[in-house]
């Protein structure tokens, strides 16, 4: 993964000294203060870790920032700095007033050439395959880019945490941050000692794609109390086959609500896995995708849904 290389320069000092006494002293002190705080002296910058472990320099209190990624963008608004966004993706839908702001492309195909036009001083990404796209000509331009890159629920929350930290906003973003960890904490204890069910959640049907280990989604069905079936799967998400789910024999199946309707039919899942037990005892969990499938502020709203539908014995 290439690794982003701030370069700061210092402004150039420019002028003439006069012969007089008074002005000699004058352009001195002058020059003594520019030398101590010049224009973006390092002292504005601070040296970060980002998600993927690399090395950003982001002043200290960022006020143009554009997010391309929907998560992030509901992390900015949810921490008080939705009137810094200037930009974000088509699919930044959350909240309301994000859609008033002004569209640079998708996640994966932002306009680099828009972006630059905005002169912002700090962009904030999801993914390392947006970090392939963006850091060259971001690099040479010297424009800080961010990387969140949770992959549990927990580390959702640290995203938010360190988020407001990059963002100069640390009390609130430890506030928030705090309350999901509470919530969290408590679907744990109510499902800790209920059975296990078997888990297949679908993401899609056309082709069958679920979720793997080492995904947040994989996490919040170990948190909400069950067992996915795709938990051992080395790939994030990979497609699966009908004979394998079968095999495994899911006893509740999770797929997405609202937006998500046009990857998952209902009649699809009941036609294709219809000997399983999840279709047998009718157990199909809708969840809305927002909420589950967006490592942000909300995903603990999610989770609680999750463990509601796996466990509706526990409240």
């Amino acid at each position: 993964m290439p690794r982003s290389r701030l370069i700061e320069t210092a402004g150039h000092l420019s002028g003439h000294l006069r012969r007089t006494i008074p002005a000699i002293v004058l352009a001195f002190c002058c020059i003594s203060c520019r030398q101590e705080r010049p224009v973006n002296a390092p002292a504005e910058l601070r040296n970060l870790t980002d998600g993927l472990g690399r090395k950003v320099a982001v002043k200290t209190d960022p006020q143009r920032i554009v997010s391309l990624a929907p998560n992030v963008t509901e992390i900015l608004f949810a921490v008080g700095l939705g009137d810094r966004v200037i930009a974000v993706t088509s699919y930044c839908d959350f909240p309301e007033e994000a859609k008033l702001k002004e569209k640079i492309g998708d996640t994966l195909h932002p306009n680099i050439e828009r972006i630059i036009a905005l002169k912002p001083d700090l962009i904030v990404i999801s993914t390392a395959s947006q970090l392939e796209n963006l850091t060259q000509k971001l690099d040479e331009l010297q424009i800080p880019v961010y990387v969140t890159n949770p992959r549990t629920v927990r580390e959702v929350i640290t995203s938010i945490r360190d988020l407001g930290n990059v963002a100069g906003v640390k009390v609130r973003a430890t506030e928030i941050a705090d309350e999901m960890e509470r919530r969290t904490s408590a679907v744990e204890r109510r499902v800790k000692d209920l059975p296990k069910p078997r888990v297949f959640y679908v993401l899609q049907t056309g082709p069958l794609i679920t979720a793997g280990r080492k995904t947040f989604i994989n996490d919040l069905i170990n948190l909400a109390g069950g067992q996915s079936i795709s938990g051992e799967e080395s790939a994030d998400y990979p497609q699966y086959s009908r004979e394998t789910v079968l095999a495994r024999a899911p006893e509740i199946i999770v797929a997405p609500a609202s937006h998500g309707t046009e990857l998952v039919r209902e009649e699809d899942l009941r036609r294709e896995f219809a000997v399983t037990p999840a279709i047998r005892l009718n157990r199909i969990v809708w969840v809305d995708p927002d909420l589950t499938d967006r490592p942000g502020p909300r995903i603990v709203d999610g989770l609680e849904r999750l463990a509601h539908g796996l466990h509706p014995e526990s409240r």
